[in-house]
């Protein structure tokens, strides 16, 4: 960009704080929005102006779930038999797929060494076009637990310890743990406990040293309730989520990732696409009660970010998002709950101060929108334009 300042000028402006018509003044050095509450006021400096008129200005996705080695292919277990050059190619064209999409900062919750912390690195210095990446580095698991094939494997707290801080030394920006079993490890009980409360404890010790958050991936009841009390950041997936617990979990503030995208994806194809049986049993037991869940979530008031855990079965990178959306709201969410889950929410769960908003200081992360994202949430889907750091990109 040669001119001093990108103006949006003309249109309406959408985010957690509502909508109102502003114009949307960016720096074009900084890449941060100057002003997004009023007329546009170039000043003395050189401006380029993007109409907006009949259009709405919105801050770009956060996913905060998602695997960005994996390409959603029916077994994703069969990534194990590939050699980290090649899941590197496919983390690259994923970052693509995810900010032509309006997604514009993602964490990724596991991938093998530091793949995932490295992708991260190459957009920051340019080197890739991407969203903005805090990854985990690999996951902490018990050893044959779920996801063992990309995960540090470690027993009992002294292991689990030193396992999260080998993955701060890598530069993580989360710790990430399988606190229950999963759907997509063979053997694995879904809901089952793997690690236990007590090393989980040491998990979030060796985290919050460096003031890093931690997430737990964790289906069960006792599995989450463990997870909470040991002060997890996140629970991700929280499928068998009780009253109860529900309750455990917004009086703690614990946050909650559901990640709707990732049944859908195994549920919906099945076993005809090549999804493994086995998994397709243990989705289709999980969807039944996910729906209780999120009854329970809603009604004691559990603080909602949005994830999509992208990656996995036909759960696409680049679509993963749209869908988790409208997923939300139908599974209860307004229109304006999912924009904030999918914003300020999800941008305060990965420590960050400066996304999620069209206000002074946030980072330019925008999309130009053809309707209004507070009132239909179908409005995320083919955007006009993307915008990273005041920068053009799809």
């Amino acid at each position: 960009m040669s001119a001093d300042r990108l103006v949006f000028e003309g249109g309406r402006v959408a985010d957690a704080d509502g909508t109102r018509r502003a114009d949307v003044v960016v720096d074009a050095d900084t890449g941060r929005i100057v002003s997004g509450d009023g007329d546009a006021d170039g000043g003395d400096v050189d401006v380029e102006t993007v109409d907006v008129s009949g259009q709405v200005v919105a801050p770009g996705l956060v996913d905060s779930h998602v695997h960005l080695m994996m390409d959603a292919r029916p077994d994703v277990a069969t990534t194990a038999e590939e050699g980290p050059e090649l899941l590197s190619y496919r983390a690259a064209a994923n970052l693509r797929a995810n900010v032509e999409a309006g997604v514009t900062t993602v964490r990724d919750l596991g991938a093998p060494g530091s793949l995932a912390i490295d992708a991260g690195r190459a957009v920051d210095e340019g080197v890739l076009d991407g969203p903005n990446v805090v990854a985990c580095g690999e996951n902490v698991v018990m050893t044959g637990g779920h996801g063992h094939w990309f995960g540090r494997e470690a027993d009992g707290a002294d292991e689990v310890r030193k396992a999260a801080r080998e993955q701060l030394k890598r530069g993580a920006g989360v710790v990430k743990t399988m606190a229950t079993g999963g759907v997509l490890t063979e053997g694995a009980v879904t809901g089952a406990p793997e690690l236990t409360q007590q090393e989980l404890s040491a998990l979030v010790d060796a985290a919050s040293a460096k003031g890093v958050p931690t997430a737990a991936h964790a289906h069960g009841r006792e599995g989450i309730r463990n997870a909470v009390r040991a002060g997890i950041t996140s629970v991700e997936h929280g499928t068998f989520m009780d009253e109860d617990t529900a309750e455990l979990m917004a009086r703690e503030g614990t946050y909650w990732v559901p990640t709707a995208s990732a049944l859908e994806g195994i549920v919906e194809n099945g076993v005809e696409a090549g999804i493994p049986e086995e998994a397709v049993e243990k989705a289709e037991d999980a969807q039944e009660r996910f729906e209780r869940a999120w009854e329970h979530a809603l009604d004691a008031g559990v603080t909602i970010a949005m994830g999509t855990d992208a990656g996995t079965p036909f759960n696409f990178h680049g679509e993963n998002a749209l869908r988790e959306m409208e997923l939300m709201v139908e599974y209860g969410l307004t229109s304006t709950a999912a924009l904030e889950a999918a914003t300020v929410t999800a941008a305060e769960l990965l420590g960050l101060s400066d996304v999620g908003r069209v206000a002074e200081g946030y980072r330019a992360d925008l999309l130009v929108l053809d309707d209004d994202p507070n009132e239909d949430v179908t409005a995320w889907r083919d955007a006009a334009a993307v915008y990273r750091d005041g920068e053009r990109v799809a």
